[in-house]
């Protein structure tokens, strides 16, 4: 079988089975890449072909790089070639790294330096004030926004999930008239750009520029507002729980992790020393 026809089938089975367009674009990128370096057609790839490819590019990459890179290839290869070269290969453990996370400090910081550009200072602030994943801002449509009900909707997110969020009362005259403009406009999202609708790397671009003017030295990324979201909702005393369904986490040991990132809680406890 030729590269484009078992890179088409993969599309296919990725199609069927509703993937996300990351799942689809990673996973199609992966087999692409992993092919055109070990040069054999996809049936005769072999477990050595996998491991050199691993030894030769991935030495450097991330626990998650490398689980990522093995899952594409078990999917492609178990549903298109019924059999798993991968199986005997071992993967390694994921890391336990904390997310970044900005103080208040800096998210004002931040939304002061955007405030330039009122466009970009909405989408900032949108994915702080309810924690949305890039992904959910750039499918965002006007008729998700409820304004008499004062609710958004996510439709479809990560999962398959559907699930509402507050609309702040100090976002929802700027939203309701960028709402009014893109529905004038017979514009179906309610951010889109001269091309139409947005990508997630259009907003990342905007985040890291702001970050930047703001003087914000720690790497910022869209899933940075996210994370200070759910960090400052738990420092605020909001039962985790309740930050668990904002989030849309199927799992609550997911959103447990902020419970050991949240330093003014941390700040909070006593030294038993003190107390003697």
């Amino acid at each position: 079988m030729k590269k484009q026809d078992f890179l088409k089938k993969l599309e296919i089975e990725l199609k069927i089975s509703q993937s996300s367009d990351y799942t689809i674009r990673n996973y199609l990128e992966a087999n692409k890449k992993f092919l055109d370096y070990i040069k054999k057609s996809p049936e005769q790839v072999s477990e050595e072909d996998i491991k050199l490819y691993l030894a030769e590019e991935h030495s450097q990459s991330s626990a998650m790089s490398v689980i990522l890179f093995l899952s594409a290839l078990k999917y492609a290869y178990s549903n298109i070639l019924k059999k798993d070269p991968t199986i005997n290969i071992k993967r390694p453990k994921r890391e336990k790294r904390l997310p970044t996370v900005l103080t208040k400090q800096e998210i004002s910081q931040l939304l002061e330096t955007a405030k330039s550009f009122k466009k970009s200072w909405l989408m900032i602030s949108l994915l702080y004030a309810c924690g949305l994943r890039v992904s959910e801002l750039v499918n965002l449509k006007v008729k998700d926004l409820n304004f008499e009900e004062k609710i958004g909707n996510v439709r479809q997110a990560k999962g398959k999930k559907d699930r509402i969020f507050n609309i702040p009362d100090f976002l929802f005259k700027h939203l309701s008239k960028q709402a009014s403009k893109q529905q004038k406009a017979g514009q179906e999202y309610l951010f889109s750009g001269p091309k139409g609708k947005l990508s997630s790397r259009n907003i990342q671009k905007i985040v890291s520029l702001a970050s930047k003017r703001a003087g914000i030295k720690k790497p910022v990324h869209c899933h940075t507002l996210r994370h200070s979201f759910a960090t400052h909702l738990l420092e605020n005393g909001t039962d985790i729980r309740k930050i668990q369904e904002l989030l849309g986490h199927s799992d609550l040991s997911t959103t447990q992790i902020y419970t050991h990132i949240s330093v003014e809680e941390l700040k909070k406890i006593k030294s038993p020393i003190d107390m003697l």
